[in-house]
């Protein structure tokens, strides 16, 4: 019984994360590009509007759902420690919840946090917005461990 659960939390797992990898290899490979090749103005407008818009049921469910499944996994990787294939299932799991999770609670929302309160058409907006995006996009690259693609 427990086997199946696994092998059903390992898919949804692996279904989630491929669903957020994707999100975040977006960003990385153009969205925030063509963002920074608008104005200040705009890029930060467009910016300040994904963030709000992506606090939706469905990406809570796919993001923090892999999460939850994955500290699930961690406990049965821990609990199976017998089983060739634990360390892998504790690997994939921490990687999740490193990378994707942590990163993105504790260095892209507080830039999201913080470009939340820039009013776009200030003078000084434009040196923000340059600080914001090569923070928050050098933190996108590293979540999903992706190949800098700057």
């Amino acid at each position: 019984m427990i086997e199946k659960l696994t092998l059903f939390l390992i898919f949804a797992t692996s279904l989630g994360s491929g669903l957020i990898a994707g999100l975040f290899f977006a960003f990385s490979a153009f969205v925030m590009k063509a963002l920074y090749r608008l104005s200040p103005e705009q890029g930060i407008s467009a910016m300040q509007s994904i963030n709000r818009a992506v606090l939706n049921r469905l990406f809570f469910t796919v993001f923090m759902g892999t999460s939850l499944v994955c500290i699930i996994l961690v406990f049965i990787s821990l609990l199976n420690w017998q089983d060739p294939n634990a360390i892998y299932i504790l690997a994939g799991s921490l990687f999740y919840l490193l990378g994707s999770l942590l990163v993105t609670a504790v260095c892209n929302v507080p830039l999201n946090d913080a470009l939340a309160n820039i009013i776009a058409t200030e003078p000084e907006s434009s040196g923000l917005w340059k600080v914001y995006y090569f923070k928050w996009t050098a933190w996108n690259h590293f979540g999903p461990f992706q190949v800098l693609s700057h």
